[in-house]
């Protein structure tokens, strides 16, 4: 096994130090974006109205700067085998070049560590390429390198590599305008499939029909140094560019877990709604099965399995994480909940949250919610995720 780095300069994340850039940064000051430091690295949090920016993106097009974020190209005779090792879904499920998987890594305990995209890139199973999170970049890379171990395989990290998201109903079709050349490409892309774009825009194009906001776009990779006239040609295509905080009430409204948040080292995927992404119908041997599996039967037994919804508030105020989540209050039967993700939902007007619940929650139960910690309680309703996608509310 070897470990590379395309680069000096790597994703480490560390606080002791200044927020890292992205080859946009000097784009997103000169489109006014207010820069924060996002998981150590310096993005636009805004452009002046997140509201606008989440609007774009549920009816027009919208752009992020995700380059922050880890790619990883993996090479060897052993890839496949190595990613069977390392993945609680299946990469077996990836039977044609540019398809992409989603699924968690686990700790030996059954947590999550990460959640990450891994894309077939090479007929032979012999190449594939893993995009996750920054802030989760060290624990990530010990972890590959802890499975890798035992295989014959190359991991190296593309710093150099730049993303852009461009999501929404006519984010793929201005696209196409601002990049004729890609229009064929782009009308066969389906869900979860990326495309090489190297024969049309030379080395280190992709593109894959991606995302994180809940509507229909893609996600371009490309060179750094290409990226800043690529985000200029977007925006003069009416693709608007947006910042952090529309891309939270986004993947809210869409039901997405954010790491750190909904799900981390302590979380089962089974609490957080990604029990779909565990391959667990063979005998395959990943990291985290055996505890996953022993600790659910447990749960069941002894009554203290959990399980995620979402909660729509009907009356004023805001839902947020860390607020508690009471089932029945005062009964014999009141239980606890927590909320892990909550804001004010641009598309619903009512504030609305992800939560971690008692399995045994049922539609007869009334859940409430403390929201200023004073013992006033206001009635939440419990519905099933995703609350928009494709533009449309999800529940009567």
């Amino acid at each position: 096994m070897t470990v590379t780095n395309s680069q000096n300069s790597s994703s480490q994340d560390n606080t002791s130090q200044a927020p890292q850039r992205t080859s946009l940064y000097q784009s997103h000051v000169d489109s006014d974006g207010k820069m924060v430091d996002f998981s150590g690295w310096e993005l636009p949090i805004h452009y002046g109205s997140q509201i606008e920016e989440h609007e774009a993106v549920r009816t027009d097009a919208g752009m992020f700067d995700v380059s922050h974020m880890v790619v990883a190209d993996i090479k060897g005779q052993d890839a496949k085998a190595w990613l069977q090792k390392l993945l609680a879904n299946d990469v077996n499920k990836l039977k044609t070049v540019g398809k992409a998987l989603y699924s968690p890594i686990l700790n030996e305990q059954g947590g999550i560590i990460d959640d990450l995209i891994v894309y077939l890139t090479t007929a032979d199973e012999t190449e594939y390429r893993i995009v996750s999170n920054a802030g989760t970049r060290d624990k990530d890379i010990a972890h590959f390198n802890k499975v890798a171990d035992a295989f014959d395989i190359t991991i190296t990290e593309r710093p150099e590599l730049a993303m852009l998201a461009v999501q929404g109903p006519n984010a793929v079709a201005k696209l196409a305008q601002a990049k004729p050349s890609w229009s064929a490409i782009l009308d066969e892309l389906k869900p979860f499939v990326g495309a090489d774009l190297t024969d049309i825009e030379g080395t280190d194009w992709f593109v894959a029909r991606t995302g994180y906001t809940g509507e229909d776009g893609v996600e371009v990779i490309m060179h750094a140094d290409d990226a800043p006239a690529f985000f200029e040609l977007l925006k003069a295509h009416g693709i608007k560019p947006a910042g952090l905080g529309a891309r939270d009430t986004l993947r809210l409204e869409a039901g997405m877990n954010l790491y750190g948040h909904d799900m981390d080292e302590s979380i089962s995927p089974y609490e957080c709604n990604m029990g779909w992404t565990l391959a667990l119908k063979d005998d395959r041997d990943f990291v985290g099965r055996e505890a996953l599996v022993n600790q659910r039967k447990q749960a069941k037994k002894d009554g203290t399995a959990m399980k995620q919804v979402g909660l729509l508030l009907t009356t004023r105020g805001v839902l947020r994480e860390g607020m508690e989540v009471t089932i029945n209050q005062g009964a014999d039967n009141e239980q606890k909940g927590i909320i892990t993700s909550g804001t004010f939902s641009p598309s619903l007007k009512n504030s609305i949250a992800i939560a971690r619940v008692p399995a045994s929650l049922s539609d007869d139960d009334k859940v409430q919610i403390d929201l200023r910690g004073k013992g006033k309680f206001v009635d939440a309703r419990v519905l099933k995720l995703p609350f928009v996608r494709n533009g449309k509310q999800q529940f009567d």
